[in-house]
């Protein structure tokens, strides 16, 4: 399922899922105890749990299970009659039930996801993206559902991971309806697209993966545009031949007098067909069988403004390593010179110090060791992954203005690029979608003006024409850009150099095309 961001895509999963009570109609499940495995779009944990904590209370171990179903065994004892009670007892039997050897072994859907690398003194609130994501996905894979609903799950995960999901949902023998913006994704995984139109309130199915869509759509647009002009052609014509017979009726009234009798009644008969062909215009311009002219959705406009560089080197890293006090660094010894107008593509596994690095270069985290030393007179611009720099009770109006020296005419004007018009300016950043903040972060970084982009998985949640413009600004910023990013189709076209890091904490420097050649990735298209 495809479609601009906002558009409601998120909230047609969650009235799937009975979250959220329809508007008008009903959802059936065939058979009614179908199972279903639902993934949210941002996984949400309890930030003060350690993570060996919540690895238990979502997966469960033996003792850790029969511990608790024999709690709730007493606790049922003493309230029979609550269903929310029996509900949980069932649900804790059915977890251990899942241990036998003919059933999925949690622990094996932990090794496969690489959560059992998870230190178990680490809190939630220190884990990364991706490995939030795959713990979502761990208790799914455990639940083992009938039909998967899942709501961006590439988001956050590395490219190794990446692979794995799509291996696996290919030979899930159960329903899979995924949303998602990575197009390499979906021309791996699915055999059909619903497309969600916001003009027209409406969805549209094509068969095929997102390239066999594409091509469809675009089939399609082109032939609505030519019977629209078809169109236009015939209804000038019609207007032309009206004000023809129109008039030949008038010149006929006006050259004649009473004592031609016959003439005038023809004249009559021509203005009368005037009026008939008028009417029968006017009926077929307010029918349904009219052609309406296609619209295409203002897709985000980004423009990066340049500011003058002063030196050919932005940052010079000598020896870094970066981590948290009590921790072993994350990444050891790494040394580089980045060069202005370099493209770096920072990927590698999730949870291995990405997201870290680049919170030390921005001056955020004191590296462990080593040294940072930004050129003079750069301007940083910091995109945030987890969009913590968005207040929640402030709305996009109220942010461009304390982020940059604009009146309340030109910010709105300028947040009108980024997709928020009219009283979307007023709607509070709680309010927004993940999509909405992350075009919002994007217009905080532009209105300031910077030298060197860190950006932190920057297409994330982002829809695909707002992806593709984000590409093509890219490729017109005359700037430095490290992004973490694992969008295989965004790095082909991004990245002159990658920088690829490795479960030991090494960071090397490589191409996409030796990396492909490595991990069996698609070849860089031309």
């Amino acid at each position: 399922m495809i479609g601009p961001n906002g558009c409601g895509k998120s909230t047609l999963l969650k009235i799937l899922t009975h979250q959220i009570e329809p508007d008008e109609g009903n959802i059936t499940l065939n058979p009614p105890d179908l199972k279903i495995g639902y993934l949210p779009q941002a996984c949400q944990y309890p930030a003060k749990f350690k993570t060996s904590e919540l690895i238990l209370e979502l997966v469960g171990g033996p003792e850790y299970l029969e511990t608790r179903l024999q709690i709730m065994a007493e606790e049922l004892a003493l309230k029979p009659d609550q269903a929310a009670v029996q509900d949980e007892y069932d649900q804790i039997l059915k977890k251990l039930e899942r241990y036998q050897p003919t059933r999925i072994n949690p622990q094996e859907i932990l090794e496969i996801l690489k959560l059992k690398d998870i230190p178990d003194d680490l809190l939630v609130s220190q884990l990364s993206g991706g490995q939030k994501t795959r713990l979502g996905l761990a208790k799914i894979l455990i639940d083992d559902p009938d039909l998967l609903i899942l709501d961006e799950p590439t988001n956050h995960l590395d490219i190794a991971m990446l692979e794995w999901i799509e291996g696996w949902i290919q030979n899930f023998q159960g329903g899979v309806l995924l949303v998602s913006h990575d197009r390499t994704f979906l021309n791996n995984t699915v055999n059909i697209i619903f497309d969600l139109d916001p003009l027209k309130h409406s969805i549209q199915q094509y068969q095929g993966n997102y390239d066999q869509y594409l091509e469809q759509f675009m089939n399609q647009q082109d032939k609505m545009l030519a019977a629209y002009r078809d169109q236009i052609y015939e209804i000038r014509k019609m207007k032309q031949d009206i004000a023809r017979t129109k008039n030949q009726a008038y010149q006929v009234e006006t050259t004649t007098t009473s004592r031609q009798p016959g003439v005038r009644r023809y004249a009559k008969k021509v203005a009368r067909k005037a009026l008939s062909r008028e009417k029968k215009l006017e009926r077929y311009i307010h029918s349904e069988n009219r052609v309406e002219k296609p619209k295409q959705s203002w897709q985000m406009k980004v423009d990066f403004q340049d500011r003058k560089h002063h030196s050919q080197q932005v940052a010079r890293i000598e020896n870094l390593s970066v981590g948290y006090a009590g921790f072993n660094p994350l990444i050891r010894d790494f040394s580089a010179s980045i060069k202005y107008g370099e493209r770096i593509a920072l990927t590698g596994p999730n949870g291995r110090g990405k997201t870290t690095f680049l919170r030390t270069i921005s001056g955020q985290i004191e590296p462990i060791s080593g040294s940072i030393q930004i050129g003079k007179n750069i301007q940083l611009g910091y995109l945030s992954q987890e969009q913590e720099f968005l207040e929640d009770d402030l709305n996009a109006l109220d942010i461009i203005l304390q982020t940059a020296n604009l009146s309340e005419t030109d910010a709105r004007s300028f947040l009108h690029h980024f997709l928020f018009t009219g009283d979307e300016v007023f709607i509070p950043v709680q309010d927004l979608s993940y999509g909405e903040r992350s075009r919002l972060q994007l217009s905080m970084l532009i209105v300031r003006g910077c030298d060197f982009l860190l950006l932190d998985e920057p297409i994330n949640h982002l829809d695909i024409p707002s992806r593709t413009q984000f590409e093509k600004a890219l490729s017109e910023y005359n700037g430095t850009v490290l992004a973490v990013v694992h969008d295989r189709y965004f790095i082909q076209r991004f990245a002159d150099v990658l920088w690829i890091l490795d479960e030991s904490g090494s960071l090397t420097q490589s191409t996409w095309d030796d990396m492909s050649r490595i991990n069996h990735l698609p070849p860089t298209r031309t």
